[in-house]
């Protein structure tokens, strides 16, 4: 079948492709920890305006070198900026840490599950982060404050290794600082300028929940963490349909079709990274897996 000259084809009906990277410029790096980097960016040209929700991810594509699957740690509220915070594991992260502002990188997405908002909103919302896991949760905060009015009390639990390697830490102390908001740091080893907080961060959750059939919790950090979180959850009276986990491990396409990141019967980047914990249970406690 031919199509004939002058037919209705407007370019806005054409779906681009998922695994084409648009361009987009640096506008900025900047160095969190030793060894994390946020990395703030504007697309180069794009049919509509680039929105998130939190908790999605983009892939980032240093041109020659390859992509990783890198979450969305900017505002929400923000059309066409996005930032991300990096963590220098690999020869992709490490080059991306090496690009200066102007330079040009590779991007895909948004892509995957958000973090429920909705079932958020009118209730007391709890984050607990794990080291880099606060880069996941960061749009959470964004979007509660700049919504003040839909929840009750934020609380926000951080936890890493050492004092140097506490993420957004300026910002901790200004959130906690807001109307109804709540924020705890504690550090796995101190030294000898530390005042606050020494433990896992799990420890800081029976200090925390006040109104447990009126609160939701979101998780974020390394699984082992995540694991002894919803235990700590449970025994503070929250069901298992009030906590959701972000996992984010093996992405490779974003789209469900390598299956790297297959997770039991779900594929993380097609039906995550975001999962109530209900949901995945069972697989979340096999180990090995």
């Amino acid at each position: 079948m031919f199509m004939k000259i002058g037919s209705d084809l407007r370019p806005s009906s054409i779906q681009p492709d998922p695994m084409c990277p648009d361009v987009h410029h640096v506008m900025s790096i900047s160095q969190e920890t030793s060894d994390i980097y946020t990395l703030k960016l504007q697309p180069t040209e794009r049919r509509e305006a680039v929105r998130f929700a939190p908790g999605q991810f983009n892939m980032l594509y240093a041109f020659g070198v390859g992509e990783c699957a890198i979450s969305i740690s900017g505002d929400p509220t923000v059309n066409n900026v996005t930032e991300h915070t990096i963590r220098r594991v690999g020869l992709v992260t490490g080059t991306l840490g090496s690009v200066r502002a102007g330079d040009s990188i590779g991007v895909r997405g948004p892509f995957g599950t958000p973090w429920p908002m909705d079932q958020a909103r009118g209730r007391d919302v709890l984050l607990i982060a794990g080291g880099i896991g606060m880069a996941p949760l960061r749009p959470v905060i964004m979007d509660v404050l700049a919504n003040r009015e839909n929840y009750k009390e934020l609380t926000i639990l951080s936890g890493s290794r050492d004092p140097e390697g506490i993420l957004f830490a300026d910002e901790l102390l200004t959130w906690k600082k807001q109307p109804g908001v709540d924020s705890k740091v504690t550090v796995d080893h101190a030294d000898s300028r530390w005042n606050g907080n020494v433990g896992v961060v799990t420890t800081l959750v029976n200090r925390t929940v006040k109104d447990p059939k009126d609160t939701i919790a979101f998780v974020c950090g390394p699984e082992i963490m995540m694991r002894y979180a919803v235990t700590e959850l449970q025994k503070n009276g929250l069901g298992k349909d009030q906590i959701y986990l972000s996992l984010e491990r093996n992405m490779k396409c974003a789209i469900g079709l390598c299956g790297h990141c297959q997770f039991g019967s779900e594929f993380i980047c097609r039906d995550g990274p975001v999962f109530r914990y209900d949901r995945i249970e069972f697989w979340l406690n096999q180990r090995e897996l």
